[in-house]
């Protein structure tokens, strides 16, 4: 199988290893020339494209599969619509068009999209609700993807991601700092995010439909820093409440419908078509945080 993968950053670099490591040929696009080097240590092809310019995508070659995991670099709306919704519309444009085109494609969006639940569970038929200009793009692009198989031929899948962790993104100073604020934390390690699309990809599964791509537990963010506390041989972290951090009054309104926006979000769907993960918690998932922290502390 040949998969193109458009944004090839975090995840898609290790997706790209993933399948290579099990025989797959792997083409990985970056709109700046600076990622291709971390592509091609990963073991497989960097291409230099701009999936919002449908000549940058044309000079792409053919593919089996598509995984579009482009990222907007945490700038606005605004760019994020270009990126997301404009830049999936014409990657799979042009792809289309071709006498050999993709049989699939997996779009990679964010547990982000479903607003605030009150800490209760939501799974893939729970509606969405997105509450930021931001989400509110990826669920736009959402849309896209699954009416792909309509529009353009190609079947799309949708795979929401919880908060991504792993190498380079461990969070584990923050929570063993402190303070924390109270609420829920839905993650998913780099490797099981990568592992889980691969997976989708594979097996042919979800065509058409949406998976939640999150760990086994999501977890109170103060269970979570007094875990790691522990784990590192730390004091217990101050705590503080939701209502206690929106009175410091330094937060952005986006940053603040974050905050309310508790959800707790199930992965059966994922679990029942067969994934297994490397870290079905965060216990799993933290563990070389730890002990390189350790490590540290230790000398």
């Amino acid at each position: 199988m040949r998969v193109v993968v458009l944004g090839c950053g975090y995840v898609g670099i290790e997706l790209g290893r993933q399948l290579v490591d099990r025989g797959h040929d792997v083409v990985g696009v970056r709109r700046s020339e600076s990622g291709l080097d971390a592509i091609e240590g990963a073991g497989f092809d960097g291409v230099q494209a701009d999936v919002t310019d449908a000549e940058s995508v044309a000079a792409l070659p053919d593919a089996d599969a598509l995984v579009f995991a482009a990222s907007s670099g945490g700038r606005g709306a605004d760019v994020a619509r270009e990126v997301y919704v404009d830049g999936l519309q014409t990657a799979l444009g042009e792809y289309a068009t071709r006498d050999d085109p993709p049989r699939r494609l997996v779009y990679t969006s964010s547990t982000g999209v479903f607003g605030d639940h009150g800490g209760d569970w939501v799974d893939e038929s729970t509606p969405i609700d997105p509450t930021t200009a931001k989400t509110r793009v990826l669920a736009s692009a959402e849309a896209v993807a699954l009416a792909a198989d309509r529009l353009y031929g190609i079947d799309g899948t949708v795979a929401r991601f919880a908060g991504l962790y792993g190498p380079d993104r461990y969070r584990l100073e923050r929570y063993v700092d402190g303070p924390v604020t109270e609420g829920y934390l839905n993650m998913i390690h780099r490797d099981d995010a990568a592992g889980a699309v691969r997976f989708l990809l594979e097996t042919d599964r979800a065509r058409g439909d949406v998976v939640h791509v999150v760990d086994d537990e999501p977890v109170s963010k103060w269970t979570f820093a007094d875990h790691l506390a522990d784990a590192c041989g730390e004091p217990a972290p101050e705590k503080q409440t939701t209502t206690e951090r929106l009175a410091d009054g330094d937060l952005s309104a986006a940053a603040e419908r974050r905050i309310r926006a508790e959800k707790r979000v199930d992965n059966s769907r994922l679990r029942d078509l067969g994934y297994e993960f490397r870290y079905p918690t965060y216990r799993e998932g933290y563990t070389a945080a730890i002990d390189a922290y350790t490590d540290t502390t230790d000398r």
